[in-house]
């Protein structure tokens, strides 16, 4: 492999444990509402790269529990912050990726998840009401990782799934909102954790998919945008659960993922030139493990976590499809 297509794996370990050193810098506090997530996001790059120790184990720990919201029994983004979904299944991930969930009261964190479902089936992110099928699919995913997909109203989450469909076969945010590359991704992702792969126009999608492919190699979200890393990540993981990642061409998005990274500092950029953040390190990452990248652990692609940690916990059901061999 030419070291001009090489993934500097060492630079962006020490670009992720900088991360939280920057505490004097306006932009660490700026970013407070995305605490948790970003450890997430850390963390799992960290494991693929098979460095997860490379951060501190009871630090990673301490943080998440500072986070606990008592009064409504989840997790804010950041210690004194609301409770929501989303930073509680990134504290539910974290825990699970660092053997940790004896810590979590799934009790009370079931419950408060289960609260936000509404009348139509769909999610809320928090107590104030915003709905997204991204919260559906954040729902779907706590919920079978703490053991307790058992107790959501199953049909009700598909049918507000299966209403975000598009005639492209594509999914929005919301019924009636166009198609995007993330929401597939969460739509498809729930609906195989919840083994309701039929609601979805199986080739329709994946040549929707597809054609996000632009002639960089890069990936974009929706027709007529910018390419870039992250959906190297949304569009992968929809592609693989459908067993469908041969419709693009793998090493052409490998080239670009690789090429948006920092060869002075580490971490992966949104695109080639641009300022590196954990965010798309970790959804570059992620894509080239799903691409079969050497070197690099396998990714699963529903919940976006390490595979062998889903497999620990039973949850896996054999939609990945199998590592490629790349041909750079």
């Amino acid at each position: 492999m030419s070291t001009d297509l090489e993934l500097h794996i060492p630079l962006h370990v020490k670009y992720i444990q900088s991360l939280g050193k920057s505490k004097d810098d306006l932009m660490y506090h700026l970013t407070a509402h995305l605490r948790m997530n970003a450890i997430y996001w850390g963390l799992t790059a960290l494991c693929i790269m098979k460095h997860k120790d490379a951060l501190s184990r009871e630090e990673m720990i301490e943080f998440v529990m500072s986070c606990w919201d008592d009064e409504a029994g989840a997790f804010g983004a950041h210690p004194d912050h609301d409770a929501h979904i989303h930073s509680t299944l990134s504290a539910i991930q974290i825990l699970c990726v660092q053997d940790a969930m004896d810590r979590l009261d799934v009790d009370r964190i079931t419950k408060f998840i289960l609260s936000l479902q509404k009348p139509s089936g769909v999610f809320a992110g928090d107590k104030y009401g915003e709905v997204d099928s991204r919260f559906s699919y954040i729902a779907v995913n706590a919920l079978a990782l703490l053991g307790r997909l058992h107790e959501l109203d199953t049909e009700k989450t598909v049918d507000y799934i299966r209403r975000c469909k598009n005639f492209d076969g594509g999914f929005g945010a919301v019924i009636g909102a166009e198609s995007h590359a993330a929401q597939v991704f969460v739509c498809t992702a729930a609906l195989a954790i919840l083994d309701r792969l039929d609601v979805i126009d199986q080739d329709t999608l994946a040549w929707w998919l597809a054609e996000r492919q632009l002639p960089s190699g890069g990936l974009n979200g929706r027709p007529e945008k910018l390419e870039d890393v992250c959906y190297s990540f949304w569009v992968l993981s929809a592609l693989s659960i459908l067993k469908k990642v041969s419709w693009i061409d793998a090493d052409k998005l490998m080239q670009f993922i690789i090429s948006a990274q920092d060869p002075d500092n580490g971490g992966i950029a949104d695109r080639p030139g641009n300022q590196a953040d954990v965010f798309h390190t970790q959804f570059g990452v992620a894509g080239l493990s799903l691409l079969g990248y050497p070197g690099l652990d396998d990714l699963d692609p529903v919940f976006c976590m390490p595979a062998s940690v889903i497999e620990a916990r039973g949850l896996k059901k054999g939609w990945q499809a199998l590592p490629r061999q790349p041909t750079l």
